[in-house]
């Protein structure tokens, strides 16, 4: 697995050395990818004598090149310094402190060389992959050191409505670093789906079978379909709404047997600049362990206070009401943006709760590459293993 990994890696590494050459007769210079974000975070959460705080620095260094016949070859770097650690990354030893998972990297982020063409694309290499909406998926881009994939994917577009993508995935380069025992998974997994724009809105299908050699655990397979999307009820209004529904299996070398369901309703209202949405979710559980999404940007969904990264054995189930607007402030206007979520979480059957969570943000671009963010989680727990929690982020980003 290693071997193969490290070849797809380096090999698209190389590939990023060869392809300027060959693109230098374009007209395009390429692309440089400079991104760094500064972020404080501090954890109030109770079964610790002591509060976390950890500031970071994260910053992305790299390459795009041009064009040449549809190939491009992309590197990039990613450090994430810590300017104050008084919490528990995970991989250094503060366990007196809660769990802050952004500990002190740095490693190759991507390294790919892809292409596109009028019917599809491909990208072999170190890369970043988010599907759907990155419920089972993603690059988990909230915290500082991203998710990347050693994988070949492919996506294919028969029509302008449809698009059928597939990826071999190697090796998963996690968000907890280099330095951990989790930090990589050595896989053989294969991810496929397949999109449509209907009259109904964007429908799609999907397989994910996850095969870990070095986290078993989390071997799985799981198929599902979802289908989102709105309708005008008047000038400047629309309806909105979302369902998705989910089978998940043992698979490959799990060591057990499970079969569990997933569920997702949504529907809301959205304006020009404001929106709301009343949302459930159930992750079923059977006593032994609950349906996981280990692939997931997990911070995304159930709270931000990440109280369910791991699924309880019970299951979970999350009704949510959501609402954010943009609302223009001071003489030019800035966009400020709003957003608040309340959760009520139970057991996947609604018999146990597991506590309420409210999420608060404001954010703003100060300049056409800097912006500014302020959030908060507040978890009220109602059982013992889901403490009481308070979580605020303050974050500058720069985008070059």
């Amino acid at each position: 697995m290693r071997r193969r990994s490290c070849a797809l890696a380096l090999g698209a590494f190389a590939a990023t050395l060869l392809v300027p050459g060959l693109a230098a007769a374009g007209p395009s210079t390429g692309k440089v990818i400079l991104e760094m974000r500064l972020r404080s975070e501090t954890v109030d959460q109770d079964g610790f004598g002591k509060d976390a705080h950890a500031l970071t620095l994260r910053t992305r260094l790299g390459y795009e090149t041009p064009a040449w016949n549809g190939f491009k070859a992309l590197v990039e770097g990613e450090n994430v310094a810590v300017l104050d650690d008084s919490y528990n990354s995970t991989v250094n030893g503060k366990v007196r402190y809660p769990v802050v998972t952004d500990p002190k990297e740095t490693e190759l982020n991507r390294a790919q060389v892809s292409w596109s063409g009028a019917q599809g694309d491909v990208v072999v290499g170190r890369q970043r992959i988010i599907l759907g909406a990155a419920r089972f998926v993603g690059n988990v881009g909230f915290r500082q050191n991203e998710q990347t994939f050693d994988a070949a994917k492919a996506a294919f577009r028969p029509t302008k409505d449809v698009t059928l993508t597939y990826a071999y995935v190697d090796r998963v380069h996690r968000i907890f670093g280099d330095h951990s025992a989790q930090g990589e998974w050595d896989g053989d997994s294969h991810l496929m789906q397949a999109e449509a724009k209907t009259g109904a809105g964007q429908a799609s299908a999907y397989g994910y079978l996850l095969d870990f050699g070095n986290a078993p655990a989390q071997s799985s397979a799981t198929w599902g379909a979802r289908l989102a999307g709105s309708r005008p009820l008047h000038a400047g209004l629309a309806l909105t709404y979302e369902i998705e529904a989910a089978r998940q299996t043992d698979y490959a070398n799990s060591p057990t047997d499970f079969e569990l369901g997933y569920l997702a309703l949504g529907a809301g209202l959205k304006s020009k600049t404001r929106w709301a949405s009343l949302g459930y979710e159930r992750l079923d559980g059977d006593g032994r362990r609950g349906f996981q999404t280990p692939l997931a940007t997990l911070h995304a969904f159930q709270g931000w206070a990440d109280v369910f990264l791991t699924t309880p054995p019970a299951g979970v189930r999350d009704l949510n009401l959501r609402a954010g607007a943009t609302v223009p402030v001071g003489r030019n206007a800035t966009p400020l943006k709003l957003q608040v979520a309340a959760h009520d979480f139970t057991d996947d059957d609604g018999s146990r709760r597991y506590g309420r969570e409210l999420d608060l943000l404001v954010g703003a671009p100060l300049t056409k590459a800097l912006s500014a963010e302020v959030k908060a989680a507040l978890f009220d727990g109602a059982r013992p293993g889901f403490a009481d929690r308070t979580k605020v982020w303050m974050t500058l980003e720069y985008r070059y």
